[in-house]
């Protein structure tokens, strides 16, 4: 490429990243409390037929979404079409009441949390290796569900420090990313900020595809533990400089 035609490109993506106005994912807050959210699908798998409970309700005469897990194990989904390089910043609240006492991010017996933000990424299941073409298969055979390509999971952990990034224990094409790590907020409310375009390259060592969906989830069915935690509102926004 020419350097005038890799000027204009760089001019293209700075003019992106300057047009681009917040994104909001979740607008619990502007809800009446309730039932489940309007707008997000009940996501579950098929060998788990205990399903985590999802409801909004008033928090400080503020709605939010409450999710109680007692050995259980189900998401909500909300398909999102974003550009990361436009809107690489994620933030988000949460609160939750106890950490996974059996909890270890690196085994799948202790692949529990009380509180999960998914990441979904549209990555072309093409560009993967025929190996890990077959693994997705049989995870998807495994857990009933649709594992994705590619996708990041921003956890409450009991004890692994914040910022730490492993591979899921089921599958490598989800990264587990620590926002927080154990008991001192527990019972408070905490805001989160993360860079996830940052994040993408850091766990997967290139530039991520566009965003397409987000999943919220609480879950304790490998440990058989219960969970309540709480989640506030989501919203993507342009670089601010301080995304982690």
């Amino acid at each position: 490429m020419s350097g005038r035609g890799a000027l204009l490109l760089l001019l293209a993506a700075s003019f992106t990243a300057l047009a681009a106005e917040p994104l909001p994912v979740a607008r619990f807050s502007a809800a009446a409390p309730g039932g489940p959210p309007e707008g997000w699908s009940p996501f579950s798998f098929a060998k788990f037929p205990r399903h985590t409970d999802y409801r909004l309700v008033s928090d400080g005469g503020t709605t939010v979404l409450r999710a109680e897990a007692d050995a259980s194990v189900s998401a909500l989904l909300r398909q999102v079409k974003a550009d990361p390089r436009a809107l690489p910043v994620m933030r988000w609240r949460w609160k939750v009441d106890n950490v996974i006492a059996k909890g270890n991010l690196r085994r799948k017996e202790g692949d529990d949390f009380p509180a999960r933000i998914y990441v979904l990424f549209d990555y072309d299941p093409d560009r993967l290796s025929l190996a890990d073409r077959a693994k997705i298969l049989l995870a998807r055979v495994v857990h009933g569900a649709q594992v994705p390509a590619a996708a990041l999971c921003y956890v409450w952990d009991n004890a692994s420090a914040p910022g730490t990034i492993l591979p899921n224990a089921y599958t490598d094409r989800v990264r587990m990313v620590v926002a927080r790590s154990g008991t001192a907020d527990l019972g408070r409310w905490v805001t989160e900020e993360r860079n996830i375009a940052r994040d993408f390259r850091a766990a997967f060592g290139e530039d991520p595809p566009m965003i397409s969906g987000i999943v919220i989830a609480a879950d304790t069915d490998n440990t058989g533990e219960r969970a309540v935690a709480w989640f506030g509102d989501i919203s993507l926004h342009p670089a601010s400089g301080t995304g982690q």
